[in-house]
């Protein structure tokens, strides 16, 4: 009797194994375009005279614009299988850097070179500490360059906020094209200047992932670095350059803040590093490394967006946003484990 029972229960749990392993390419494959369209039907229920109108939706573009550069950055690091925890201080360091210079009389047009210029150091350091210190693991060096980056950037402008930016480094973050060539004289709609350059920043970076030598080799490094050292490749270098172009992205970041805000402010950026994590793996990259899509990380990073706009709008805590953003980080990675480990059954 037990054992027919025993072989029963066998027989059951086989089947039910069979089918989620069926269901895990699907997962793989839509799950993401799902779950944006759940979100967006619940949002608009809830919320229906608001959620859906231009200024909403625009205005998630704007608030995700410079964090989807961090998550772009961050994806990089994590298909290499590494992990860099220091973007949001990247981020303040070259905010501050950019604010003085401009404070300081420099032109504009340098002044915008000055984030992504501060950015790529910062990123270089941290590829070189990695690399050149042999450090067990990039967890442990940008976790300490996220407090050395975020005293500089406190050092450098006395913890004081600085505002009162020209129009020409404002439009960046907070510039308007109207779309009245399309809905007539008058109309109130627009594309934020800001969701252009994501969409450009983003097609440049899909394509050098995708079809250039240099991109490939990044995901055959987190696939199987040992494999990759054998093919030739230079580990160390792609790895510093790596974190170097991380670093960019996250200068890139700081220029549409502080054109957002009009404010070069001492604690921005601030836990950005979770979020940009969590919007990458949301979007479908592995926290294995050799996996993942520049489009998943769009896709995450508006995910997040619009999670915390719902959340907004239904006036939810700040502080309960945090624990829902920490458990869907949870789960994320936790079906980054099942998908491995069931990818790796078959």
């Amino acid at each position: 009797m037990g054992g027919s029972w025993g072989k029963k229960y066998k027989f059951m749990e086989h089947k039910e194994d069979s089918l989620f392993i069926k269901l895990i390419p699907y997962i793989d494959k839509y799950g993401i375009l799902l779950l944006i369209a759940i979100m967006l039907l619940v949002l608009h229920l809830l919320q229906p005279d608001v959620f859906f109108s231009w200024r909403n939706i625009t205005n998630i573009f704007k608030q995700i614009s410079w964090q989807s550069m961090l998550a772009l950055g961050v994806f990089m690091v994590i298909v290499t299988a590494g992990i860099d925890l220091s973007v949001g201080s990247i981020l303040m360091l070259s905010l501050m850097a950019l604010s003085i210079s401009y404070r300081a009389g420099v032109p504009w047009y340098f002044v915008i070179l000055v984030g992504p210029a501060v950015g790529m150091l910062c990123g270089l350091f941290n590829g070189l500490g990695i690399t050149i210190l042999r450090m067990p693991h990039p967890f442990i060096m940008t976790l300490c360059t996220l407090y050395i980056f975020r005293g500089f950037g406190n050092l450098i402008s006395g913890g004081v906020p600085i505002s009162g930016f020209g129009n020409q480094i404002r439009v960046i973050g907070n510039g308007k094209i109207t779309l009245e060539w399309l809905y007539g004289e008058g109309s109130r709609e627009y594309i934020p200047v800001s969701l252009i350059i994501i969409i450009i920043i983003y097609i440049i970076f899909g394509f050098f992932l995708n079809q250039t030598k240099t991109g490939k080799w990044i995901f055959a490094i987190g696939g199987n670095p040992e494999a990759a050292r054998a093919a030739g490749i230079n580990v160390n270098r792609i790895l510093v350059l790596v974190y170097t172009l991380c670093g960019f992205l996250s200068g890139i970041g700081a220029i549409i803040l502080v054109g957002r805000t009009n404010t070069g402010y001492p604690n921005a950026g601030l836990q950005s590093e979770l979020d940009a994590i969590a919007a990458v793996i949301i979007g479908g990259a592995s926290f294995f490394g050799g996996k993942g899509t520049v489009l998943g990380v769009f896709a995450g990073v508006f995910i997040m967006g619009l999670l915390r706009n719902g959340l907004n709008l239904m006036n939810v805590s700040v502080f309960w946003q945090q624990v829902l953003i920490g458990s869907i980080i949870i789960l994320a990675v936790y079906l980054d484990v099942l998908r491995r480990q069931f990818g790796t059954r078959r």
